[in-house]
C-alpha cells in the first residue's frame, strides 16, 4: 500500500502551492485504483509541506519528510484516533482541580478543532505537571499520542518532571535521554534541550538521523517563556508533532520572545 506521494518542484519555484493540487490528484488516483489514500507531501527542496487530508483540512510546513514508521502511524491513526477528543474525561486521580480540568478540556477541544499548538499558563504551585500528565493520559487513551517528548532547560527540572510523571502515569514507560537511549517500548521521552539538539545534529545511522521530524506525536516544552529561543528554537521548528507549552510567566513585550505569538 502507498504511504505517501511527493510532488517535487524545481528549486526556487515560487508557486510551490500549485504542487499541492497536483499531489492531491495523485492521492485521488491511488484511491480510485483501490489503494489506501497516501499522505501528501510537496517540496521545492527548500520548503516542504505535509497535508494529511484525512485528519486535517489544511497543509503545514515541515522540516523534512516523515520516516516510514512515522507514516505507518499516521495511517494507523486514521482508523483508530478518536474523533471526539474532548469527550474523554480527565482522570481525577491525576488532576482534579476545576481549573486543571478546564485547561485539559480546552486543550482537547482545540486539538479536536485541528489546532496543533497550545499554551498552558498556570501560576507556580498550581500543578502544571499534573495538568500536562492528564493531557498525555487523554491523548494516549484516544490514540492521538504514542510517543511523547518532554523537554526542560535544566537538569533538575527534567529529573523532577520524570519522577512526577512516572508516579502519575505508571503505565507509560519512560526514558531519560541524558542517561540512556530510547527503546521501542518507551512512551514518554525526557530530555534537556542541549541533549536533544546534540542527538538531532550528531547521531546518525548512515544518512538517517536519530530522530525524524515525525517521531514524536506530542512535544511538551516546560518553562517555554525562556527555553526555546536562540538555537533551541530549532527544536520547536524541527519536530512536527502537536506542541504544548507550559509556563507561569509568559512574555509578550519583546517581539522576538513573545510567548503567545509562538
Amino acid at each position: 500500500q502507498p504511504l505517501a506521494v511527493i510532488e517535487a518542484k524545481k528549486s526556487g519555484n515560487t508557486n510551490l502551492q500549485a504542487g499541492r493540487e497536483q499531489a492531491r490528484l495523485y492521492a485521488d488516483a491511488f484511491e480510485r485504483m483501490g489503494f489506501q489514500r497516501p499522505i501528501i507531501f510537496y517540496s521545492n527542496g527548500y520548503e516542504t509541506f505535509i497535508w494529511d487530508d484525512h485528519q486535517y483540512n489544511t497543509y503545514r510546513p515541515v522540516y523534512g519528510f516523515y520516516s516510514k514508521d512515522s507514516l505507518d502511524y499516521l495511517i494507523y491513526q486514521r482508523h483508530y484516533r478518536a474523533a471526539e477528543l474532548e469527550k474523554f474525561n480527565p482522570e481525577l486521580s491525576i488532576a482534579d482541580r476545576p481549573y486543571q480540568i478546564e485547561a485539559i478540556k480546552t486543550v482537547a477541544a482545540n486539538f479536536q478543532n485541528q489546532r496543533r499548538k497550545a499554551l498552558i499558563i498556570q501560576a507556580t504551585g498550581t500543578g502544571k505537571t499534573r495538568t500536562a500528565a492528564s493531557i498525555i493520559d487523554v491523548l494516549s487513551k484516544a490514540n492521538w499520542a504514542k510517543k511523547i517528548l518532554f523537554l526542560a532547560d535544566r537538569t533538575a527540572l527534567v529529573t523532577q518532571a520524570k519522577n512526577n510523571l512516572n508516579d502519575l502515569l505508571p503505565n507509560l514507560p519512560s526514558v531519560d535521554l541524558r542517561e540512556e537511549k530510547e527503546d521501542l517500548g518507551s512512551r514518554i521521552v525526557f530530555s534537556t534541550y542541549q541533549t536533544l539538539i546534540n542527538l538531532i545534529d550528531n547521531e546518525k545511522d548512515g544518512e538517517k538521523r536519530a530522530y525524524g521530524v515525525g517521531h514524536f506525536d506530542v512535544v511538551i516544552f516546560d518553562e517555554i517563556h525562556r527555553s526555546i529561543y536562540n538555537k533551541y528554537k530549532a527544536i520547536f521548528n524541527y519536530f512536527d508533532g502537536i506542541k504544548i507549552g507550559l509556563t507561569a510567566t509568559p512574555i509578550d513585550f519583546e517581539s522576538e520572545k513573545n510567548t503567545y505569538e509562538l
